[in-house]
C-alpha cells in the first residue's frame, strides 16, 4: 500500500493510519491534536488516558500500539484505535470539532468497507480524483496500473523480511537510481517539486511512468526468481530491476533522439501579470 494511503487529511491536519488485522487503525495523538488544538497533544493524551483508565474506560483497555512514521522520520510505537474505538474516544473530549470529525471518520470507514467488498470502487475513486485535477485519461490508466505494480512489489518485499519504511525507501531509490540516474529526492528537485507531500509519480510523463513500472515489475520478477531474502538480497534485485528498465529507456531514447527524462510536471501554471 502506498504511503499516501496511510495518511489522511482532515481540515488541513494530518492523521496517520495503518492497515492491520483487516481494518484501519488511526493515530490517537493525531486525533487529539485536531480535537483539542493542544500545543502538546502527546501530553494531553497521556493525562486523558490516565483518567480514562481510572474510570475503567474500555477504549483505553483495548488500545493498541503500532509503529508509525514519526515527525523525526523514524518508525515509532504510537497508540492507535479502530474507527469504533476512535468514535468512543471522541465522546470523551469536549470539542466543537467532534461532530465534523465523527462524520468524516464514518465516511472514511464506510468507503473502505465498500472497497473491500468491491475493489473496483477504490480504483474508481482514485480515477475521479485525478480527473478532477485535469489529468488525461490515458495517463490515469497508466498511473492506476503503476499503483498495482507497486503494490505487488511492496507485498513481495514484506514477505521477504523487508519491514521498515526506511528500507522500503532505500530499495525504491535503488530502482530509481538505476532506471533514471536519480534518486526519488533528486528527481523531485529536477521537476521542481518542493513540497514533501508531492508524489513524484503524479508528475511523471507517460514514458517516465512506463519505465518506472518496468523497473518495479522486473524487480518483482527477479526477486521471485532468485528467492531474494532480507534487505541486502532484495537490494541487489532492486538494482538489477532498475538496470533492466534503464537499458529499455536508453534504447527508446536512441530511437527518439532525445531524453525521456523530462522536467514536465502537473503543477498549475502561474499566470503571467499583464502590464498596464
Amino acid at each position: 500500500m502506498e504511503d499516501k494511503n496511510k495518511l489522511l487529511v482532515f481540515q488541513d491536519k494530518k492523521i496517520r493510519r495503518e492497515w492491520h488485522n483487516n481494518e484501519w487503525y488511526f493515530s490517537i495523538v493525531d486525533i487529539i491534536a485536531i480535537l483539542t488544538e493542544s500545543i502538546d497533544p502527546t501530553a494531553y493524551w497521556r493525562k486523558l488516558k490516565q483518567r480514562l483508565k481510572e474510570e475503567g474506560n474500555e477504549t483505553v483497555t483495548n488500545c493498541h500500539a503500532l509503529k508509525m512514521l514519526a515527525s523525526d522520520g523514524k518508525m515509532r510505537l504510537t497508540d492507535v484505535g479502530t474507527t469504533k474505538e476512535i468514535f468512543r474516544l471522541i465522546q470523551s473530549v469536549p470539542s466543537k470539532k467532534a461532530e465534523p470529525l465523527k462524520l468524516w471518520l464514518a465516511q472514511v470507514g464506510y468507503e473502505r468497507i465498500e472497497e473491500i467488498e468491491n475493489p473496483e470502487l477504490g480504483q474508481n475513486r482514485i480515477k475521479e480524483y485525478y480527473e478532477l485535477k485535469g489529468y488525461p485519461k490515458d495517463w490515469i490508466d497508466r498511473r492506476l496500473r503503476g499503483i498495482a505494480v507497486r503494490q505487488e512489489l511492496t507485498d513481495e518485499w514484506k514477505d521477504r523480511n523487508v519491514q521498515s519504511e526506511k528500507e522500503f525507501a532505500i530499495l525504491t531509490n535503488e530502482i530509481s537510481k538505476a532506471t533514471f540516474g536519480k534518486t526519488v529526492g533528486e528527481y523531485k528537485k529536477f521537476k521542481q517539486l518542493q513540497k514533501k507531500n508531492q508524489n513524484l509519480r503524479d508528475h511523471m510523463t507517460d514514458l517516465e511512468l512506463i519505465f518506472t513500472m518496468l523497473g518495479e515489475k522486473t524487480t518483482t520478477e527477479i526477486t521471485k526468481e532468485r528467492n531474494s531474502q532480507g534487505f541486502e538480497e532484495c537490494k541487489d534485485s532492486a538494482k538489477e530491476g532498475g538496470e533492466a528498465a534503464r537499458d529499455a529507456r536508453e534504447s527508446v531514447e536512441r530511437r527518439l533522439g532525445k531524453s525521456t527524462i523530462s522536467k514536465d510536471n502537473f503543477l498549475p501554471k502561474k499566470k503571467e501579470k499583464k502590464l498596464e
